[in-house]
């Protein structure tokens, strides 16, 4: 399931709520908006999930226009003012309600299996608001992934609450190498990082995939050993949507 942003806006420049902007999103590799300013980031999250017409471009999903299919494919996570968390719930909370909103029996139980599985039991009785942005990034969209019909995700400006961009990053391209089809929308500093990163993953990829003649000569009689970044890991909820 591919998506895309065909040079998508609302308003004329200077000035516009949302600049044109292109993207796209695949199985494996994640779409990057680079939106700056408090609103872009918000109109850009809702035009990706299909929850608002662009002004000016097409959002293409398999090539075709279908906002209707957009919605129910994609989750917004973490969009502020529409699927946020309120900063004082705790991640057992937010457990809670999402699988009350995934239709999911939100019992004690349950949301400790929940927790267990996602490695977070430690957080359970955190405030989101206090968990390191990675941390907070793997549970929303961990638990958008629990509704039905659900197969790709819209998460937004993840970098307004801290913390390294290699971290939070490993978690939305672990996410997209199982299949999630995944638009980040982010500020242009942070994307900047990400695309770097999605060039070093892209690189080391392929030298593995080399054989030793493959590799590039790096005096013209022995292969080169690129050396490559490794990437380091590290209602009072919103679950439902509000119309914009």
């Amino acid at each position: 399931m591919t998506l895309e942003l065909d040079h998508v806006g609302i308003g004329e420049e200077p000035g516009a709520p949302l600049p044109v902007v292109s993207a796209v999103a695949a199985p494996g590799r994640p779409g990057v908006v680079a939106v700056e300013t408090e609103q872009s980031p918000v109109l850009a999250s809702l035009i990706a999930g299909g929850r608002m017409h662009p002004e000016t471009g097409r959002l293409l999903l398999d090539g075709h226009e279908d906002p209707a299919a957009v919605r129910r494919a994609f989750a917004l996570v973490d969009t502020p003012g529409v699927a946020e968390p309120f900063p004082v719930m705790s991640c057992k909370q937010i457990v809670r309600e999402e699988l009350a909103f995934a239709g999911q029996r939100p019992s004690r139980e349950h949301v400790d299996t929940v927790l267990d599985e996602l490695g977070l039991r430690e957080y359970a009785d955190t405030h989101v608001q206090r968990v390191p942005t990675a941390v907070r990034v793997r549970l929303l969209v961990e638990l958008a992934l629990l509704r039905d019909g659900v197969t790709g995700l819209v998460i937004t400006s993840p970098e307004r609450h801290g913390g390294a961009v290699e971290d939070w990053f490993q978690v939305v391209r672990d996410v997209a190498r199982r299949g999630i089809t995944v638009v980040l929308v982010t500020s242009k500093a942070a994307a900047a990082t990400v695309e770097t990163l999605l060039g070093d993953i892209a690189t080391t990829e392929t030298t593995q995939t080399e054989g030793p003649d493959d590799a590039a000569l790096s005096d013209g009689t022995e292969p080169g050993l690129p050396t490559v970044p490794s990437v380091s890991a590290e209602s009072a909820t919103v679950p439902t949507e509000a119309t914009p």
